[in-house]
């Protein structure tokens, strides 16, 4: 096959088409526009990029719909193209959004978190922060104090995530019917507590962080970090810098789950690198937020 040909193939055949076909299901909880989460038994592949990308949160596999063929079974390159070939017109069923899609102009980072108001006793996102997820109003209330906290639609909240200069990259946004992240933003850390800390507790989501902070009765030597649910080149290279001031101490405090203990290994490989110290904390239940509510 020219490459004319593969990629005439590779513009007719998304991921999804491929995954769908090999049972693989939509986790929409987990899923945004721009990455959908598909699930079968406890395996994860993240598709990207319109369809056109993926990527598996659990290992370094990633890349396009050849690659994906292969990592599904195929054996070889020409076996893979044939793969693909067969799922020429095949429409895989679109996932079923809570919201739709509205194609306007989308402002800057800075210009929409602006424009919220910073949650309040008795705002939407503060009955859902100390409501629904219980987390202490001292620890919501230091949060906003530290401008880490907006509000967002619908009883929503935004929590930010920074970068080591201070600069705002994005933010996770939580609610009780939505999940997601800052369209055109950039996860890097949501960072809870004193920059200057030695010991860092590195969970998967904010309220995971604040609610790990409540458990501890935010302890004034720690500070709380979430990767947003992700593991991007930002984030890496800010665990990396935090690893790196004196006395170090990088707690891996993730899910408890398969995913929770493969961020674990690489929290352990960063303070290994570094060579500052490594601990991990794991909650009973699957995260900290379920800890708390206990």
């Amino acid at each position: 096959m020219d490459k004319r040909a593969i990629e005439e193939l590779r513009e007719k055949v998304g991921c999804a088409a491929l995954l769908e076909k090999d049972g693989w299901k939509v986790d929409l909880k987990e899923s945004t526009r721009r990455a959908i989460k598909y699930r079968r038994d406890t395996n994860i592949i993240i598709v990207i990029h319109q369809g056109r990308g993926w990527f598996d949160p659990l290992s370094p596999a990633k890349g396009d719909v050849f690659t994906l063929a292969k990592h599904l079974g195929a054996d070889g390159f020409v076996e893979a193209c044939d793969r693909v070939a067969d799922l020429v017109g095949f429409v895989p069923c679109a996932p079923a959004w809570q919201r739709p899609a509205r194609p306007k102009a989308v402002a800057s980072i800075v210009e929409r978190w602006g424009h919220r108001f910073r949650p309040r006793p008795g705002s939407p996102a503060w009955r859902y922060l100390t409501g629904e997820r219980r987390l202490p109003a001292d620890i919501v209330k230091q949060a906003v104090g530290s401008d880490l906290l907006r509000e967002g639609p619908q009883g929503s909240m935004w929590a930010a995530h920074i970068d080591s200069a201070g600069a705002l990259t994005g933010w996770e946004e939580r609610g009780p019917a939505w999940r997601g992240f800052a369209t055109e933003g950039g996860k890097e850390l949501f960072r809870f507590g004193s920059e200057e800390s030695e010991r860092i507790c590195i969970t998967e989501a904010a309220i995971d962080a604040m609610s790990l902070a409540a458990i501890e009765a935010a302890r004034a030597d720690t500070l709380y970090v979430s990767t947003g649910g992700g593991w991007s080149p930002a984030t890496d290279g800010a665990i990396r810098d935090l690893a790196k001031r004196a006395n170090a101490c990088l707690v891996a405090a993730t899910d408890n789950n398969r995913q929770g203990d493969i961020y674990a290994d690489r929290v352990r490989a960063i303070a290994a690198d570094a060579s500052a110290r490594y601990d991990r904390l794991r909650p009973c239940a699957g995260d900290w937020n379920e800890d708390l509510k206990a």
